[in-house]
């Protein structure tokens, strides 16, 4: 099962009490409270409408919550769970003003994340048999970092760096101002706390023998071809730990992967995975 640990309350409550005050604006939900009486109560489902792997349901629960703190919540699904089109992830029973001015905030939440984890739930399916781990990269929405990344953790991919404070990964204009891989390197080890993994972007095979003369924990082995990522990890040897990325698809992962590489970076899995489509149900309305 992917590591779906949930995110922290307080994160959960923040990320939703934005996109609610976002979407209620300055006078609320106008249409539900012109339309729908006050003491109303409403019973609906969020529905899948197609097969994926589901994330975000936190999220979703959330939204619904700060509009109606009494609502009550059954058929709950879990996130990282395969689910097929029709199938029933969450029902609610609440006020129906407070479900409806929910219902738009808890089912974006839950059709992005879905759509991230279950594009990520592709790429780990394609490299099935290899040693190779899926990651993500920072190239996510600003803003929703820590819930993209969450999502790639639910379709069973892992994280990178969560920014640019908790890892040193030096990239080509680092190693261009500072002069050379060695010079970067050096000065990289001098400043890295001890818990603070170093990483480095190598772009050829000459590159990559000075990394590995100076040392680093990590090389990110960025557009080469598979010919190339045979030879660098043959030259690593088990003294780094490989990470590939550039361009990779779901037409070229598999490749990628059986040339022995640790980690493969796809940027793709948050900035250009397909919303999952969900809809919200109403079963009953009194």
């Amino acid at each position: 099962m992917p590591n779906t640990a949930p995110l922290s309350k307080s994160l959960t409550q923040s990320a939703v009490s934005l996109a609610l005050a976002e979407d209620l604006g300055r006078a609320g939900d106008i249409t539900s409270q012109s339309v729908i009486p006050e003491n109303a109560r409403a019973k609906a489902s969020i529905v899948s409408r197609e097969a994926g792997v589901l994330a975000g349901l936190d999220l979703a629960v959330e939204a619904f919550i700060q509009n109606d703190p009494a609502a009550v919540f059954t058929n709950i699904g879990m996130d990282g769970a395969n689910v097929s089109t029709g199938d029933t992830v969450l029902t609610i029973e609440s006020n129906a003003r407070g479900l409806l001015s929910g219902e738009r905030v808890a089912l974006n939440f839950v059709s992005h994340l879905s759509g991230i984890a279950s594009h990520t739930a592709a790429f780990v399916a394609a490299i099935s048999g290899t040693q190779a781990r899926i990651t993500c990269t920072r190239k996510t929405t600003p803003g929703l970092r820590a819930l993209e990344k969450y999502a790639v953790r639910a379709g069973g991919g892992y994280n990178h760096r969560f920014g640019l404070d908790d890892a040193i990964l030096i990239k080509d204009n680092h190693i261009a101002v500072a002069g050379s891989v060695t010079a970067a390197l050096k000065a990289a080890k001098q400043n890295a706390g001890h818990m603070v993994t170093v990483e480095i972007e190598i772009d050829t095979l000459e590159q990559l023998d000075e990394a590995l003369q100076e040392g680093t924990d990590v090389v990110l082995l960025d557009n080469m071809s598979t010919d190339m990522l045979r030879e660098a990890v043959t030259m690593v040897n088990g003294k780094a730990t490989t990470e590939a990325s550039g361009r990779v698809s779901l037409e070229t992962v598999a490749d990628i992967a059986r040339t022995g590489v640790d980690y493969i970076s796809v940027g793709k899995i948050t900035h250009s995975s397909p919303t999952m489509d969900f809809g919200l149900d109403m079963e009953i309305f009194s």
